[in-house]
């Protein structure tokens, strides 16, 4: 967290007043008067609401840039508690309150003034949309009289956000105004999280109003169900019980449900072996023996073949996106599925649910626990697994004679920090070799960008997750040259806020994964995936005053990583590393898992 930050945190600020009044009251001993009956000043004006509302739903950090329409509730912002983060780009804003509602479990919240601002957030909205993460959008907009009339930095933020929130309000009542923020709020985080968006129009946020906000709930026309049909969850039990080779797969949504716990004791309870998606990652130890790791396009080779082998397979709060599943009829051929998720929408969409169990992921599998009367019979298939392991193991050459190899450097990141160490990434090869080579024990520590795969989301997504991170937590950022190249500008916030983050550039002047793609499917017909020159990162992050290093050679590798993580502030790494390395084990797109690639030659 940003020292500058955790000055002024809400929290600092209520104990501060507490000793002011301790010493300047003299009847403060016997003062009875409780927090909760502390009388606020009234909201005079939509934009005050707006603030009010946030203040209520428990925000202290919100993320934007200053713009026109969305002026007055930047003025409102002005005598709150709440800390904003001015970032340098609106998709950064939106990109760092993602991040900052993985990490937390709470919406993060970004603002942008109307037109281009809003528009800018549309990236960071839609990741966030693909990924079910709890994001709160909050927009200015031209003066309704003019909405319609291509006025100055008009733009139809609604129409064009529809598909990407879980729900957008244009906000047409300077009474209403706060309330619409509560309720969007609340959604956001309910059920299947989710991007909402208020957009706010300038004479609405700044109009005359003494109406306080609702609480943030929900509508009352908006319901989740949280347990499953019972005769299906002893339908499904019975099943795991006379399965012979069963595998539990955990995705996002055992993270967003808080059930990684849960998913934790029955499958060690049970021995059965587990596998992730890649946004389940850290949903279960993977240095545990029962852990495959991460399956898909480029999951482990043991991970695919239990998915490819198994009898049952237990997936939960995964949406079995094409990533994942490769072709859709070599999937898991010989396995009944058992589909656990809040969403009723994502059953059987993708893969057919033999039991579909429709409901919250922790009490789901609390069902499952108390259904599950003995474990199945499967030391053959722990076994197989096992050898699996061996078979296809993630072992790498690192000759010290060549270019560094990234996934050494994976390891020296993971070896030099703790197991809460919290990693970011951008999109591309460097982000499948973090998923691949650094060891994930714990949920929440792992943020990137699934679904949408928008390059750039590394860095403000680090500076999100550092603000919403203990403060023992180190946070690495492993981004690739193309990728920080898109959002750099992020580490003047960085500075600025004075964030103890580390970056670390996988430097190999290339667009890695398109590289990698052209060599396999284009005859290796390189067309504008060679950059062929990058600027000098490490000089670059100084010129930005943060603490800029290199990486040439094995050599350099371990003293200079842990020097970076050492500094006290922002730090940017520029790794050197091998052009010409490639992520595998690889499945092409559409293909079965269970003939991956491990070389080029094979694909």
């Amino acid at each position: 967290m940003s020292e500058r930050a955790a000055e002024i945190s809400p929290a600092e600020d209520e104990q501060d007043d507490d000793q002011i009044t301790d010493s300047a009251a003299p009847d403060a001993a016997t003062d009875t008067t409780s927090e909760s009956e502390t009388t606020l000043d009234p909201v005079t004006t939509g934009a005050e609401s707006v603030v009010r509302a946030l203040e209520n739903a428990g925000v202290e950090y919100a993320f934007g840039v200053q713009g026109g329409a969305i002026m007055p509730v930047y003025d409102a912002l002005y005598d709150s508690d709440i800390y904003h983060v001015t970032m340098a780009h609106e998709q950064g804003a939106a990109h760092a309150a993602d991040a900052y509602g993985i990490v937390s479990g709470e919406p993060g919240v970004c603002l942008a003034t109307s037109g281009p601002g809003a528009t800018n957030l549309v990236t960071g909205i839609a990741d966030a949309d693909m990924d079910s993460d709890p994001l709160l959008a909050l927009t200015g907009q031209v003066p309704t009289e003019f909405v319609g009339n291509d006025a100055f930095q008009e733009t139809d933020t609604t129409g064009v956000t529809t598909p990407v929130t879980k729900e957008n309000t244009f906000s047409s009542d300077s009474d209403r105004v706060g309330s619409d923020v509560s309720e969007a709020f609340a959604l956001a985080r309910e059920g299947r999280p989710g991007p909402t968006l208020v957009d706010l129009p300038k004479d609405i946020t700044n109009g005359e109003t003494d109406r306080e906000p609702d609480a943030p709930n929900v509508p009352d026309t908006y319901e989740v169900q949280e347990r499953a049909d019972e005769e299906i969850v002893a339908a499904a039990a019975e099943r795991i019980e006379n399965s012979d080779r069963p595998a539990l797969l955990l995705g996002g949504g055992v993270i967003k449900g808080e059930a990684s716990e849960a998913c934790r004791e029955f499958a060690i309870e049970h021995e059965i072996p587990v596998i992730t998606t890649m946004p389940g990652i850290g949903a279960f130890p993977e240095d545990h023996e029962l852990s495959l790791e991460m399956a898909g396009m480029h999951g482990t080779g043991y991970a695919n073949m239990a998915i490819t082998h198994c009898d049952t397979l237990i997936g939960i709060g995964t949406r079995f996106d094409d990533r994942l599943t490769g072709g859709i009829e070599t999937f898991a051929p010989d396995a009944e599925l058992v589909h656990v998720d809040i969403d009723p929408a994502e059953i059987s969409k993708n893969i057919y649910a033999d039991y579909p169990l429709v409901g919250d992921a922790e009490t789901v599998v609390e069902q499952l626990s108390e259904a599950v009367d003995e474990s199945p019979e499967a030391k053959k298939w722990r076994a197989q697994c096992q050898q699996w392991k061996s078979d296809y193991s993630m072992a790498y050459d690192a000759p010290e004679d060549e270019p560094v190899q990234p996934e050494f450097v994976i390891e020296a990141l993971d070896e030099a920090t703790s197991d809460r160490a919290i990693v970011t990434t951008g999109v591309g090869q460097h982000q499948m070799w973090a998923c691949q080579y650094w060891t994930y024990t714990e949920p929440r520590t792992w943020v990137s960008s699934h679904g949408l795969g928008a390059m750039g989301y590394g860095l403000p997504s680090a500076i999100g997750a550092r603000i919403a991170a203990d403060d023992d937590q180190e946070v690495v950022c492993v981004d690739g040259d193309g990728s920080f190249l898109m959002t750099l500008q992020g580490l003047s916030v960085a500075v600025r806020e004075e964030l103890d983050i580390t970056v670390a550039v996988l430097n190999n002047e290339y667009i890695g994964m398109v590289r990698q793609w052209q060599d396999a499917f284009f005859d290796g017909r390189h067309s504008a995936s060679d950059y062929g020159w990058m600027p000098e990162f490490d000089k670059l992050a100084e010129a930005f005053g943060a603490c800029g290093f290199r990486i040439d050679d094995y050599d350099d590798v371990a003293e200079t990583i842990d020097a970076a993580i050492a500094y006290d502030g922002p730090s940017v790494i520029d790794v050197h590393i091998d052009p010409d390395a490639n992520v595998y084990p690889m499945v092409p797109s559409g293909g079965d898992n269970g003939q991956f690639a491990l070389t080029e030659d094979q694909l």
